[in-house]
């Protein structure tokens, strides 16, 4: 039985790749900070909830607490997805602060670093990990100098740039563990509470690039960025 870890997973993208993951045979654990929306979203798919927040609030505490309690249920863990994140200040480029940088690097960037660290160890024991990233569109330099792309159309600067970062992130966990699968996926513009529902993709249609590089096996690829339609330029 392969187990799987998402957090942030108690709505949007996190809530349909679980649904999905679900379906394949999966035994999903919803990872997400609000113990109440956790279980229920947890219930109605039939999965397993563990608290955790990826902040600096609880600092590596709470993804070590979570490591803990998937490791007491006997399970292990074959697959994380680090899908949890925010969509920054909203502010225009020359008004954002370090602060506002530091705030959004803290959930996109650090937060997956802390939750992947305390998984690591129970990823080891897997034949077939693999971990997957939800960066964006735009984290790609290639996207958003596209005129042809929506990403094109925004300018900010935290968002992009911790996306950006989560690319490399990925791509050096993916050197420093060859035995497992690292890999960045853009899911698109999708609707989500993160953007105030103005994607023009659905939340099935987003989740698809997740699923895809969540089932893939110990021969798929590794250190890559992905959307919908395959390899992604970054």
């Amino acid at each position: 039985m392969t187990v799987t870890l998402i957090t942030g997973a108690n709505k949007g993208l996190g809530h349909e790749t679980a649904r999905r993951l679900t379906e394949a045979g999966h035994t999903v654990w919803i990872a997400a900070r609000d113990p109440e929306r956790g279980r229920r979203a947890a219930e109605s798919l039939g999965a397993r909830f563990v608290r955790l927040d990826v902040t600096a609030e609880h600092g590596p505490a709470s993804a070590e607490a979570a490591a803990e309690t998937v490791r007491e249920a006997g399970g292990g863990l074959d697959v994380l997805v680090n899908n949890a994140g925010v969509i920054g200040s909203r502010k225009p480029v020359g008004a954002t602060t370090g602060a506002d940088m530091l705030a959004t690097f803290d959930t996109n960037v650090f937060g997956a670093v802390r939750v992947t660290r305390a998984f690591l160890p129970l990823l080891a024991e897997s034949p077939a990990a693999v971990v997957v990233n939800v960066g964006s569109g735009m984290g790609s330099v290639a996207a958003t100098n596209d005129p042809g792309r929506v990403e094109s159309t925004i300018s900010a600067l935290d968002y992009p740039s911790s996306k950006t970062a989560l690319v490399m992130v990925t791509s050096q966990y993916a050197r420093a563990y060859p035995r497992m699968r690292f890999n960045t996926v853009d899911p698109g513009h999708t609707a989500t509470d993160l953007n105030g529902h103005s994607g023009t993709q659905t939340v099935r249609e987003g989740a698809e690039a997740i699923v895809r590089m969540a089932l893939i096996g110990p021969d798929g690829p590794t250190g890559g960025f992905f959307d919908r339609a395959g390899p992604a330029a970054w």
